[in-house]
């Protein structure tokens, strides 16, 4: 008994703070950016061949798959809530599901604000004039790096630099149905289904590190509505899911949105560090 309630107690103090064993699962391999997570930050970030309909993705899929790119690459404003999953396994073997806001606001070509704000963070990551800035405000502190001007030349470099994790942040991309099929072994179209009332199509993915599944909204704004990808070689299967709301194709968005400004107390830290399980670690920067 003694032996559970120290395994209890240890695993509170875990989600307490922002090295939680968190593990973002994306359609890739390996760690990248938000994280919406964004701050997608969730949503975590390897290279292959692009299959196309002419592979083992059948042909409705890929369709969808080219117009939900071809449509938000085309968008030079959005904005977009979500409700990101992000499930951890325990070293007891006990699996928890950590839910945040995701908050998503982007011009292209250059300019991307996510706020994230869950059990395990609130933090945002804004990117503009070349500057990549990631702010935790529950710890009142923040890095900056410096990046060529494009958004994807943005999410690049935070990837490339710190490692950092950012589910679902390929859906943002110029370049999106690159990203997504990237790696893929096999896709299939499941037909139609509903999610938040809305009529979407329903397509599955294979690679070799996870299985993702997507939900894209029929007719002529084609955006997705639902993002799922589940580790297949990690313990207890664990599953990242978005849940994307509040759709806005033609925000108005302040000017200021996507610039940061420090407050006093802010302190200013000259790496980006990220723990073992791709999280910023306020901790180990102060080290």
């Amino acid at each position: 008994m003694k032996d559970k309630n120290r395994d209890s107690r240890s695993t509170v103090r875990k989600l307490s703070c922002l090295q939680t064993l968190v593990r973002r699962l994306r359609l890739r391999a390996g760690p990248s950016l938000l994280q919406s997570a964004v701050v997608f930050c969730g949503i975590s970030m390897a290279s292959g061949p692009v299959l196309s309909a002419g592979g083992n993705i059948d042909a409705e899929a890929d369709k969808v798959l080219k117009a939900m790119s071809a449509y938000l690459s085309g968008l030079q404003k959005l904005s977009v809530q979500a409700d990101a999953d992000i499930e951890v396994m325990m070293t007891d073997g006990q699996k928890l599901q950590l839910t945040s806001l995701v908050d998503v606001a982007l011009e292209r070509p250059g300019k991307l604000h996510v706020r994230r704000q869950g059990a395990y963070a609130d933090a945002q990551i804004l990117i503009s004039h070349g500057k990549i800035t990631l702010h935790v405000t529950s710890h009142k502190a923040y890095a900056q790096l410096e990046s060529a001007g494009s958004i994807d030349d943005a999410l690049d470099t935070l990837g490339q630099e710190t490692g950092l994790d950012a589910p679902a942040s390929d859906l943002f991309r110029s370049d999106s149905y690159d990203k997504l099929t990237m790696e893929l072994n096999s896709g299939v179209y499941l037909g139609t289904t509903f999610v938040n009332g809305e009529e979407c199509h329903y397509m599955a993915f294979r690679s070799d590190v996870a299985d993702s599944q997507i939900w894209v909204r029929k007719g002529e704004r084609p955006v997705p509505m639902k993002y799922v990808v589940t580790s297949k070689w990690t313990t207890g299967a664990p599953q990242y899911a978005v849940r994307f709301r509040n759709w806005d194709t033609a925000p108005t968005l302040a000017a200021n949105r996507f610039e940061f400004m420090p407050s006093p107390t802010d302190r200013r830290l000259e790496t980006i560090p990220v723990n073992e399980v791709g999280e910023f670690s306020v901790e180990e920067a102060e080290q």
